[in-house]
C-alpha cells in the first residue's frame, strides 16, 4: 500500500487522543492504518472482527477533525448503545431517530457545530430533506456501520442502504469509512461499488476471533444441552432459535432448569415487551435471552459469555455474524450450535421457493454450511477459509481441536443405506428404511414386501448403530433429501456414491461424557474479592447513571484494577480503559473501594 500523506505529528496526536479519551496506550489489529486513511482524507471500506474496535476508527478521528461525523447505522438500539459508550468517553454525541424525543435540540447543536458524532438510520439519510438539513453545518467523515447491508450479497441486504451513494456524492470531499466484520471477497468488491470507494481503500484486518472456542454438536436434547452450557458459563449469554413458538419455548424451559434470568424476543412479542426484555439484558451481567434472528445486529454488549444456535443458521456469513456477538470485549467466549437433519432438509426444501437466479447462489451457501457441521477437522480454519484466509490447519480451541473425533470411511455403508432408500420407493422415512436394513421383524415391512427385497437384513452389528448418524450426516451433505410428506429421496451426489464415483467419510459420533467447565468461564477466575467488590460499585454506579455496567468499566478493566490496586488517580489513570473523563468521574469512587481490601 503506498504511504500516507500524514505526518508523524499527526499520528502522534492521534494516539494522544486514543490515551486521554479511551485509556488505551496503543492501536489494536488495523485501527491505526483506518484511522490514519481517514484522518488524511481518504475513504476506505475496513472488514474488522467484531470486538476489534471498529467504532473506535471514527469516534476518534471524529474527536480530532473540524465538522461533524455523520454515522449511518441499521438499527435505533445500536446507535443508542454506541451513543451512550461514545459520551461516557467525553465525546459529543447524539441520535436523530424516530425514537428521539430531542431530536429539535440535536439539530440546533449539528447547526451550532457542537456534535463530533450524529448517528442516523439509512432510512433517514436518504431523504432528500436530510441532505438539505446536512449542508446546514461542517461534515468531518460519512461512518458506514454494518456495511455488508449494503451488498445484495451481503447476508442481511437492506435497500435503503442502496440510496446513500446520491448523499455522499453532494459532498465529494468528506471521505467515506465503511465497516462490516463479515464480508466475503464478492461482497467486498460490491460494497466498495456501490459506496464509491477505491479498491486500494480496503483494508482487511482479518476473521479471527482466537477467544471463541467453536463446537458443534447433534442436537438430542436441546433443553439439557444448553442448560449444561448456561450452567458452566454463569455470564450472560444469547441462544438463537429457528421460529418464535421454540423461543417462547425454550426460554421457559430453560429458566425452569437453571433458575436464571431468561427472556424470549422474538418479531411476534408486543413492542414494549421486546424493549423491556433487550434493555433488561444489556443491563444485566448474567441474563440469557432467547430469540430468534431479529435480535442481535442492535447489540453493542461487549461481555456476552457464550452463544448458542438450537438449530443451523442461514450461513456461514450468517453463524459468524452471530456467534461474533460473544466475547466482543476479548476474554474467553463460547460459540455453540445444534443441529438435526431437519434442519438441512427443510432449508433445502425452501431453496425451491427462491428465484432460479438466486437458488444456485444459495445452495452453495447451504453446503458450505454442511461442510462445517460435518468436518472431522478445525471448525476455526473452515471459517476462516470460506473468507479466504489461509490459516493454520488447527486452532486449538475448538471442539474438534481440543477432542478430535474419530473418522471412518462409510462409503459402503452409505451405498446400502441409499439403496435401500431407492428400492423402498423414495418415499419412507428413516425408520422404515432402518428397519428394512436392519431385518427388523415389522409387519408395516412384511405387509410392503420390503422384507423381500435384496436389501433387507444386510446391516448388523457396529454398522446398524452408525445408521442413524450416517443418515445425518447424508441429509447435511444433500445426498438424502426430505419427500413433501416427510420420507428420504436421493438428492445431491447419491447417484455417484452409489456407482462408486464418489466417497463418504464420516465423523463417528462421540460417547457421552461430562464436559469440563468452560476456560476462565468466570469474570473472576482466580476469586479475588476486590473484584467483587469492584464490580459491586460498577453495578451500583451503573444504576446510578441508567447505563449498562459494561459503559462505567469492562471487566477486563476491572481485572486489572484489583491486580495492580493503584493507590492514587495518577496511578488508576495508567490502567488500560480508563480516559480522563471516565477517571475524573468514577476515578475517587474506585480508590475508595481499592483501599478498603
Amino acid at each position: 500500500m503506498a504511504s500516507l500523506p500524514l505526518s508523524p505529528d499527526r499520528i502522534d496526536d492521534a494516539r494522544e487522543t486514543l490515551r486521554r479519551l479511551f485509556g488505551f496506550e496503543g492501536f489494536r489489529g488495523r485501527q491505526e492504518e483506518v484511522v490514519a486513511r481517514v484522518l488524511a482524507g481518504q475513504s476506505t471500506l475496513a472488514v474488522m472482527p467484531t470486538g476489534a474496535g471498529k467504532s473506535l476508527t471514527y469516534q476518534l478521528p471524529a474527536a480530532m477533525l473540524g465538522g461533524t461525523c455523520v454515522v449511518i447505522s441499521p438499527l435505533i438500539a445500536l446507535m443508542h448503545d454506541q451513543l451512550r459508550s461514545a459520551r461516557a468517553n467525553g465525546i459529543r454525541a447524539a441520535t436523530l431517530t424516530s425514537a428521539d424525543a430531542d431530536w429539535r435540540e440535536t439539530m440546533d447543536a449539528y447547526r451550532a457545530g457542537e456534535l463530533d458524532l450524529l448517528y442516523v438510520a439509512p432510512e433517514r439519510a436518504s431523504q432528500p430533506q436530510f441532505l438539505d438539513f446536512l449542508t446546514a453545518a461542517p461534515i468531518a467523515l460519512f461512518a458506514i456501520d454494518e456495511a455488508h447491508c449494503v451488498s445484495e450479497w451481503g447476508h442481511d441486504f437492506r435497500p435503503d442502504y442502496r440510496q446513500l451513494r446520491p448523499l455522499m456524492d453532494s459532498f465529494p470531499d468528506v471521505p467515506r469509512l465503511a465497516l462490516t466484520a463479515t464480508a466475503d471477497k464478492r461482497t467486498r468488491l460490491d460494497i466498495l461499488q456501490q459506496l464509491g470507494i477505491p479498491e486500494d481503500g480496503l483494508v482487511l484486518a482479518g476473521f479471527d476471533r482466537p477467544n471463541i472456542r467453536y463446537a458443534i454438536r447433534h442436537r438430542d436434547n436441546p433443553v439439557r444441552q444448553i442448560t449444561q452450557l448456561m450452567n458452566e458459563e454463569p455470564g450472560p449469554g444469547i441462544v438463537y432459535a429457528p421460529t418464535r413458538r421454540k423461543v417462547e419455548d425454550l426460554a421457559a424451559k430453560l429458566a425452569d432448569a437453571t433458575g436464571r434470568p431468561v427472556r424470549p424476543y422474538h418479531a411476534g412479542l408486543e413492542a414494549e415487551e421486546r424493549a423491556a426484555n433487550q434493555a433488561s439484558f444489556v443491563a444485566s451481567e448474567d441474563m440469557v435471552i432467547v430469540a430468534t434472528i431479529a435480535f442481535g445486529m442492535g447489540i453493542d454488549k461487549p461481555d456476552v459469555r457464550f452463544v448458542a444456535h438450537a438449530g443451523i443458521p442461514k450461513s456461514i456469513e450468517a453463524y459468524y455474524q452471530e456467534t461474533g456477538r460473544a466475547g466482543r470485549d476479548g476474554d474467553p467466549a463460547r460459540a455453540e450450535m445444534l443441529w438435526g437433519a431437519g434442519d438441512f432438509a427443510q432449508a433445502r426444501q425452501r431453496l425451491g421457493e427462491l428465484p432460479e437466479a438466486r437458488q444456485a447462489e444459495e445452495r452453495a451457501r447451504l453446503d458450505a454450511l454442511a461442510g462445517l457441521v460435518e468436518t472431522p477437522g478445525c471448525r476455526r480454519a473452515v471459517l476462516l477459509r470460506h473468507f479466504g484466509e489461509d490459516p493454520p490447519e488447527t486452532c486449538g480451541n475448538c471442539d474438534n481441536c481440543l477432542s478430535p473425533p474419530q473418522v471412518t470411511d462409510a462409503t459402503e455403508l452409505a451405498r446400502k443405506l441409499l439403496s435401500a432408500v431407492y428400492r423402498t420407493g423414495q418415499t419412507y422415512g428413516f425408520g422404515h428404511v432402518q428397519k428394512v436394513l436392519t431385518g427388523a421383524e415389522d409387519e408395516r415391512v412384511r405387509q410392503r414386501g420390503h422384507d423381500a427385497l435384496t436389501v433387507f437384513g444386510i446391516v448388523e452389528g457396529e454398522d446398524a448403530r452408525l445408521l442413524q448418524p450416517l443418515s445425518r450426516a447424508l441429509q447435511a451433505r444433500g445426498a438424502l433429501v426430505s419427500t413433501e410428506h416427510g420420507g428420504l429421496a436421493l438428492g445431491g451426489d447419491a447417484r455417484d456414491i452409489l456407482r462408486g464415483d464418489a466417497s463418504v467419510e464420516m465423523v463417528l459420533p462421540p460417547k457421552r461424557e461430562r464436559r469440563r467447565r468452560g476456560r476462565n468461564a468466570a469474570p473472576n477466575p482466580v476469586g479475588d474479592p476486590l473484584f467483587d467488590a469492584l464490580r459491586e460499585l460498577r453495578r451500583e454506579l451503573a444504576i446510578e447513571a441508567q447505563v449498562p455496567p459494561y459503559v462505567i468499566f469492562h471487566d477486563a478493566t476491572l481485572r486489572e484494577m484489583a491486580a495492580n490496586r493503584p493507590a492514587s488517580l495518577a496511578e488508576l489513570g495508567t490502567i488500560a480503559g480508563i480516559g480522563a473523563k471516565k477517571l475524573e468521574a468514577y476515578g475517587e469512587a474506585f480508590l475508595r473501594v481499592i483501599q478498603r481490601h
